[in-house]
Protein backbone atom coordinates (compact mmCIF):
# COMPACT_ATOMS: atom_id res chain seq x y z
CA UNK A 1 0.00 0.00 0.00
CA UNK A 2 1.47 3.35 -1.05
CA UNK A 3 1.49 6.13 1.53
CA UNK A 4 0.88 9.79 0.63
CA UNK A 5 1.12 13.02 2.61
CA UNK A 6 -1.03 15.98 1.55
CA UNK A 7 -0.48 19.50 2.86
CA UNK A 8 -3.65 21.54 2.45
CA UNK A 9 -5.82 18.42 2.63
CA UNK A 10 -8.81 20.40 3.94
CA UNK A 11 -8.89 22.63 0.85
CA UNK A 12 -10.71 22.08 -2.43
CA UNK A 13 -7.81 20.31 -4.17
CA UNK A 14 -6.77 18.41 -1.06
CA UNK A 15 -10.22 16.90 -0.64
CA UNK A 16 -10.50 15.76 -4.26
CA UNK A 17 -6.94 14.42 -4.18
CA UNK A 18 -7.59 12.50 -0.95
CA UNK A 19 -10.67 10.92 -2.56
CA UNK A 20 -8.68 10.02 -5.66
CA UNK A 21 -5.77 8.47 -3.77
CA UNK A 22 -8.05 6.48 -1.48
CA UNK A 23 -9.77 5.10 -4.58
CA UNK A 24 -6.32 3.98 -5.76
CA UNK A 25 -5.73 2.06 -2.53
CA UNK A 26 -3.38 4.57 -0.87
CA UNK A 27 -2.97 5.25 2.80
CA UNK A 28 -3.49 9.01 3.01
CA UNK A 29 -2.05 11.38 5.62
CA UNK A 30 -3.07 15.01 5.77
CA UNK A 31 -1.46 17.94 7.56
CA UNK A 32 -3.87 20.42 9.14
CA UNK A 33 -3.34 23.54 11.24
CA UNK A 34 -4.54 23.61 14.84
CA UNK A 35 -7.63 25.78 15.25
CA UNK A 36 -10.33 26.26 17.86
CA UNK A 37 -12.88 25.33 15.19
CA UNK A 38 -12.80 22.39 12.79
CA UNK A 39 -12.30 23.09 9.10
CA UNK A 40 -12.64 19.55 7.82
CA UNK A 41 -16.07 19.64 6.18
CA UNK A 42 -14.63 18.90 2.72
CA UNK A 43 -13.12 15.62 3.92
CA UNK A 44 -15.53 14.56 6.69
CA UNK A 45 -17.16 12.03 4.35
CA UNK A 46 -13.75 10.33 3.92
CA UNK A 47 -12.78 10.16 7.57
CA UNK A 48 -12.86 6.94 9.59
CA UNK A 49 -11.90 6.93 13.25
CA UNK A 50 -8.21 6.04 13.46
CA UNK A 51 -9.04 3.29 15.98
CA UNK A 52 -10.80 1.42 13.18
CA UNK A 53 -8.39 -1.18 11.74
CA UNK A 54 -9.77 -0.39 8.26
CA UNK A 55 -8.90 3.32 8.51
CA UNK A 56 -6.73 4.59 5.65
CA UNK A 57 -6.84 8.37 6.18
CA UNK A 58 -5.08 10.06 9.08
CA UNK A 59 -4.80 13.74 10.03
CA UNK A 60 -1.80 15.35 11.72
CA UNK A 61 -1.36 18.79 13.19
CA UNK A 62 1.37 20.83 11.56
CA UNK A 63 2.25 24.21 10.13
CA UNK A 64 4.32 25.22 7.11
CA UNK A 65 5.93 27.96 9.20
CA UNK A 66 7.47 25.45 11.67
CA UNK A 67 10.32 23.61 9.97
CA UNK A 68 11.36 21.34 12.87
CA UNK A 69 7.92 19.77 13.07
CA UNK A 70 7.94 19.05 9.33
CA UNK A 71 11.05 16.90 9.74
CA UNK A 72 9.40 14.96 12.59
CA UNK A 73 6.25 14.51 10.54
CA UNK A 74 8.15 13.00 7.61
CA UNK A 75 10.06 10.65 9.93
CA UNK A 76 6.85 9.38 11.49
CA UNK A 77 4.84 9.00 8.25
CA UNK A 78 7.64 8.00 5.84
CA UNK A 79 5.51 8.78 2.76
CA UNK A 80 6.10 7.51 -0.76
CA UNK A 81 4.55 10.66 -2.24
CA UNK A 82 4.14 14.20 -0.93
CA UNK A 83 1.57 16.54 -2.45
CA UNK A 84 2.30 20.09 -1.36
CA UNK A 85 -0.96 22.00 -1.78
CA UNK A 86 -0.90 24.09 1.41
CA UNK A 87 -0.64 27.86 0.89
CA UNK A 88 -2.26 31.23 1.39
CA UNK A 89 -3.86 30.92 -2.03
CA UNK A 90 -6.17 33.92 -2.41
CA UNK A 91 -4.64 36.40 -4.87
CA UNK A 92 -6.53 39.50 -3.72
CA UNK A 93 -5.80 38.73 -0.05
CA UNK A 94 -2.08 38.45 -0.84
CA UNK A 95 -2.02 42.21 -1.46
CA UNK A 96 -3.37 42.75 2.07
CA UNK A 97 -1.11 40.10 3.67
CA UNK A 98 2.03 40.05 1.48
CA UNK A 99 4.49 39.06 4.21
CA UNK A 100 2.33 36.20 5.46
CA UNK A 101 1.73 35.02 1.89
CA UNK A 102 5.46 35.02 1.17
CA UNK A 103 6.20 33.11 4.38
CA UNK A 104 3.62 30.36 3.97
CA UNK A 105 3.36 30.07 0.19
CA UNK A 106 7.03 30.66 -0.62
CA UNK A 107 9.17 29.77 2.38
CA UNK A 108 6.77 27.01 3.41
CA UNK A 109 7.84 25.14 0.29
CA UNK A 110 11.55 25.34 1.04
CA UNK A 111 10.91 24.25 4.63
CA UNK A 112 9.17 21.15 3.34
CA UNK A 113 11.91 20.42 0.79
CA UNK A 114 14.54 20.85 3.51
CA UNK A 115 12.58 18.40 5.66
CA UNK A 116 12.76 15.87 2.82
CA UNK A 117 16.49 16.44 2.44
CA UNK A 118 17.29 16.28 6.16
CA UNK A 119 15.05 13.31 6.93
CA UNK A 120 16.35 11.28 4.00
CA UNK A 121 12.80 10.21 3.14
CA UNK A 122 12.73 8.89 -0.44
CA UNK A 123 9.44 10.50 -1.38
CA UNK A 124 8.34 11.94 -4.69
CA UNK A 125 7.35 15.59 -4.23
CA UNK A 126 4.59 17.51 -6.02
CA UNK A 127 4.68 21.31 -5.88
CA UNK A 128 1.39 23.09 -6.59
CA UNK A 129 2.43 25.90 -8.89
CA UNK A 130 -0.06 28.38 -10.34
CA UNK A 131 -0.99 29.99 -13.64
CA UNK A 132 -0.88 33.30 -11.75
CA UNK A 133 2.92 33.06 -12.11
CA UNK A 134 2.51 33.96 -15.80
CA UNK A 135 0.78 37.21 -14.87
CA UNK A 136 1.22 39.73 -17.68
CA UNK A 137 2.78 37.23 -20.11
CA UNK A 138 0.84 37.06 -23.40
CA UNK A 139 -1.34 33.98 -23.98
CA UNK A 140 -1.27 31.11 -24.61
CA UNK A 141 1.06 30.22 -21.72
CA UNK A 142 3.12 27.03 -21.69
CA UNK A 143 6.11 25.60 -19.78
CA UNK A 144 8.35 27.81 -21.95
CA UNK A 145 6.54 31.09 -21.21
CA UNK A 146 8.57 33.47 -18.98
CA UNK A 147 6.90 34.30 -15.68
CA UNK A 148 5.64 37.85 -15.07
CA UNK A 149 3.94 37.68 -11.64
CA UNK A 150 1.48 40.45 -10.82
CA UNK A 151 0.75 39.78 -7.14
CA UNK A 152 2.55 38.80 -3.91
CA UNK A 153 0.88 35.39 -4.22
CA UNK A 154 2.18 34.87 -7.74
CA UNK A 155 5.68 36.02 -6.75
CA UNK A 156 5.70 33.57 -3.83
CA UNK A 157 4.63 30.77 -6.17
CA UNK A 158 7.45 31.66 -8.59
CA UNK A 159 9.91 31.34 -5.69
CA UNK A 160 8.44 27.97 -4.72
CA UNK A 161 8.60 26.79 -8.35
CA UNK A 162 12.29 27.56 -8.69
CA UNK A 163 13.13 26.17 -5.25
CA UNK A 164 11.55 22.86 -6.29
CA UNK A 165 13.63 22.86 -9.49
CA UNK A 166 16.77 23.70 -7.51
CA UNK A 167 16.30 20.87 -5.02
CA UNK A 168 15.60 18.53 -7.92
CA UNK A 169 18.93 19.44 -9.52
CA UNK A 170 21.03 19.95 -6.39
CA UNK A 171 19.88 16.97 -4.29
CA UNK A 172 18.26 14.67 -6.90
CA UNK A 173 14.93 14.94 -5.10
CA UNK A 174 12.03 13.87 -7.31
CA UNK A 175 10.27 17.25 -7.42
CA UNK A 176 7.61 17.99 -10.05
CA UNK A 177 5.88 21.33 -10.59
CA UNK A 178 2.27 21.28 -11.69
CA UNK A 179 1.38 24.68 -13.15
CA UNK A 180 -2.38 24.45 -12.78
CA UNK A 181 -4.67 26.98 -14.36
CA UNK A 182 -7.87 27.98 -12.58
CA UNK A 183 -9.83 24.95 -11.41
CA UNK A 184 -13.16 25.18 -9.67
CA UNK A 185 -15.85 23.01 -8.09
CA UNK A 186 -18.70 23.08 -5.59
CA UNK A 187 -15.97 22.80 -2.92
CA UNK A 188 -14.30 26.05 -3.98
CA UNK A 189 -13.99 28.61 -1.19
CA UNK A 190 -16.86 31.08 -1.14
CA UNK A 191 -14.59 34.14 -1.53
CA UNK A 192 -13.16 32.88 -4.84
CA UNK A 193 -14.98 34.53 -7.72
CA UNK A 194 -16.62 31.48 -9.37
CA UNK A 195 -18.09 30.13 -6.14
CA UNK A 196 -19.00 33.63 -5.01
CA UNK A 197 -21.01 33.99 -8.22
CA UNK A 198 -22.87 30.66 -8.06
CA UNK A 199 -23.61 31.00 -4.36
CA UNK A 200 -24.89 34.57 -4.69
CA UNK A 201 -26.96 33.86 -7.80
CA UNK A 202 -28.72 30.87 -6.24
CA UNK A 203 -29.41 32.85 -3.06
CA UNK A 204 -30.84 35.69 -5.16
CA UNK A 205 -33.03 33.12 -6.93
CA UNK A 206 -34.38 31.98 -3.56
CA UNK A 207 -34.98 35.54 -2.33
CA UNK A 208 -32.16 35.40 0.24
CA UNK A 209 -29.92 38.05 -1.28
CA UNK A 210 -30.43 41.33 -3.17
CA UNK A 211 -27.20 41.87 -5.11
CA UNK A 212 -23.82 40.46 -6.09
CA UNK A 213 -20.77 42.75 -5.84
CA UNK A 214 -17.78 42.01 -8.09
CA UNK A 215 -14.63 43.67 -9.38
CA UNK A 216 -13.11 43.33 -12.85
CA UNK A 217 -15.60 41.55 -15.12
CA UNK A 218 -13.26 41.64 -18.13
CA UNK A 219 -10.51 39.41 -16.69
CA UNK A 220 -10.30 36.17 -18.69
CA UNK A 221 -9.42 32.80 -17.20
CA UNK A 222 -8.93 29.19 -18.28
CA UNK A 223 -11.39 27.38 -15.97
CA UNK A 224 -11.46 23.61 -15.41
CA UNK A 225 -12.80 21.16 -12.84
CA UNK A 226 -10.65 20.49 -9.76
CA UNK A 227 -11.58 16.81 -9.77
CA UNK A 228 -9.97 16.42 -13.21
CA UNK A 229 -6.84 18.31 -12.20
CA UNK A 230 -5.91 16.18 -9.17
CA UNK A 231 -5.52 13.20 -11.49
CA UNK A 232 -2.81 15.18 -13.32
CA UNK A 233 -0.98 15.72 -10.01
CA UNK A 234 -0.93 11.97 -9.42
CA UNK A 235 0.18 11.20 -12.97
CA UNK A 236 3.21 13.48 -12.57
CA UNK A 237 4.45 11.41 -9.63
CA UNK A 238 3.99 8.12 -11.50
CA UNK A 239 6.64 9.12 -14.05
CA UNK A 240 10.19 7.76 -13.89
CA UNK A 241 11.69 11.27 -13.95
CA UNK A 242 10.39 14.54 -12.49
CA UNK A 243 9.35 17.37 -14.77
CA UNK A 244 7.15 20.47 -14.92
CA UNK A 245 3.73 20.53 -16.59
CA UNK A 246 1.03 23.06 -17.44
CA UNK A 247 -2.47 21.72 -16.70
CA UNK A 248 -5.28 23.60 -18.44
CA UNK A 249 -8.34 23.24 -20.68
CA UNK A 250 -7.07 25.49 -23.47
CA UNK A 251 -10.26 27.60 -23.37
CA UNK A 252 -10.68 31.06 -21.90
CA UNK A 253 -13.78 32.87 -20.66
CA UNK A 254 -14.21 36.25 -18.99
CA UNK A 255 -15.67 36.74 -15.52
CA UNK A 256 -18.54 38.48 -17.32
CA UNK A 257 -19.13 35.33 -19.42
CA UNK A 258 -19.21 33.21 -16.25
CA UNK A 259 -21.64 35.52 -14.45
CA UNK A 260 -23.96 35.89 -17.42
CA UNK A 261 -24.14 32.14 -18.02
CA UNK A 262 -24.94 31.48 -14.34
CA UNK A 263 -27.63 34.15 -14.23
CA UNK A 264 -29.12 33.04 -17.55
CA UNK A 265 -29.35 29.43 -16.31
CA UNK A 266 -31.33 30.71 -13.32
CA UNK A 267 -33.54 33.07 -15.41
CA UNK A 268 -32.18 36.11 -13.60
CA UNK A 269 -31.41 39.56 -15.05
CA UNK A 270 -27.65 40.11 -14.84
CA UNK A 271 -27.98 43.91 -15.05
CA UNK A 272 -30.49 44.06 -12.22
CA UNK A 273 -28.40 42.25 -9.61
CA UNK A 274 -24.67 42.53 -10.45
CA UNK A 275 -22.90 45.61 -9.05
CA UNK A 276 -19.27 46.72 -9.36
CA UNK A 277 -17.30 47.46 -6.19
CA UNK A 278 -13.81 48.98 -6.72
CA UNK A 279 -12.57 47.28 -3.54
CA UNK A 280 -12.51 43.99 -5.45
CA UNK A 281 -10.11 45.26 -8.12
CA UNK A 282 -6.48 44.13 -7.79
CA UNK A 283 -3.72 46.78 -7.65
CA UNK A 284 -2.16 44.99 -10.64
CA UNK A 285 -4.50 42.91 -12.80
CA UNK A 286 -3.88 39.76 -14.81
CA UNK A 287 -5.88 40.24 -18.00
CA UNK A 288 -5.77 36.84 -19.75
CA UNK A 289 -4.72 33.36 -18.65
CA UNK A 290 -4.95 30.65 -21.31
CA UNK A 291 -2.99 27.44 -20.85
CA UNK A 292 -1.25 25.26 -23.41
CA UNK A 293 -1.26 21.80 -21.80
CA UNK A 294 -0.07 19.90 -24.88
CA UNK A 295 3.01 18.60 -23.03
CA UNK A 296 0.90 17.02 -20.26
CA UNK A 297 -1.54 15.58 -22.77
CA UNK A 298 1.31 14.03 -24.74
CA UNK A 299 3.59 12.87 -21.92
CA UNK A 300 1.07 12.00 -19.19
CA UNK A 301 -1.94 11.07 -21.31
CA UNK A 302 -4.00 13.59 -19.33
CA UNK A 303 -7.03 15.40 -20.75
CA UNK A 304 -9.75 17.43 -18.99
CA UNK A 305 -13.04 15.55 -18.84
CA UNK A 306 -15.43 18.29 -17.63
CA UNK A 307 -16.50 21.13 -19.92
CA UNK A 308 -16.91 24.75 -18.88
CA UNK A 309 -20.70 24.44 -19.17
CA UNK A 310 -20.82 21.17 -17.19
CA UNK A 311 -18.70 22.79 -14.47
CA UNK A 312 -21.16 25.67 -14.17
CA UNK A 313 -24.10 23.25 -14.02
CA UNK A 314 -22.37 21.27 -11.27
CA UNK A 315 -21.75 24.38 -9.17
CA UNK A 316 -25.24 25.79 -9.69
CA UNK A 317 -26.87 22.48 -8.72
CA UNK A 318 -24.88 22.31 -5.50
CA UNK A 319 -25.43 25.92 -4.46
CA UNK A 320 -29.10 25.90 -5.41
CA UNK A 321 -29.61 22.90 -3.15
CA UNK A 322 -27.82 24.77 -0.35
CA UNK A 323 -29.92 27.88 -0.95
CA UNK A 324 -33.16 25.86 -0.83
CA UNK A 325 -32.15 24.38 2.52
CA UNK A 326 -31.30 27.85 3.82
CA UNK A 327 -34.65 29.18 2.57
CA UNK A 328 -36.48 26.44 4.48
CA UNK A 329 -34.69 27.46 7.69
CA UNK A 330 -35.33 31.17 7.11
CA UNK A 331 -39.03 30.51 6.54
CA UNK A 332 -39.04 28.61 9.85
CA UNK A 333 -37.65 31.67 11.65
CA UNK A 334 -33.93 30.99 11.62
CA UNK A 335 -31.55 33.82 10.52
CA UNK A 336 -29.96 33.76 7.05
CA UNK A 337 -26.37 32.49 6.94
CA UNK A 338 -24.97 35.56 5.15
CA UNK A 339 -25.32 37.71 2.06
CA UNK A 340 -22.81 35.86 -0.14
CA UNK A 341 -20.47 38.87 -0.37
CA UNK A 342 -17.12 39.16 1.35
CA UNK A 343 -17.13 40.91 4.71
CA UNK A 344 -13.72 42.49 3.92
Amino acid sequence: MKRALITGITGQDGSYLAEFLLSKGYEVHGMIRRSSTFNTERIDHLYTDFHDPKARMYLHYGDLSVSSHLVSLLYSINPDEIYHLGAQSHVRVSFDLPEYTGDVTGLGTIRLLEAIRKSGVKAKFYQASSSEMFGAAPPPQSELTPFQPQSPYAAAKVYAYYVAKNYREAYTIFAANGILFNHESPRRGETFVTRKITRAATRIKMGLQDALYLGNLDAKRDWGFAGDYVEAMWLMLQEDSPDDYVIATGETHSVRDFVMEVFNRLDLDFDEYVKIDPRYFRPTEVDVLLGDSSKARRALGWTPKTSFHALIDMMIDFDLDQAKKEKTLVDAGYPATGNGNSRL
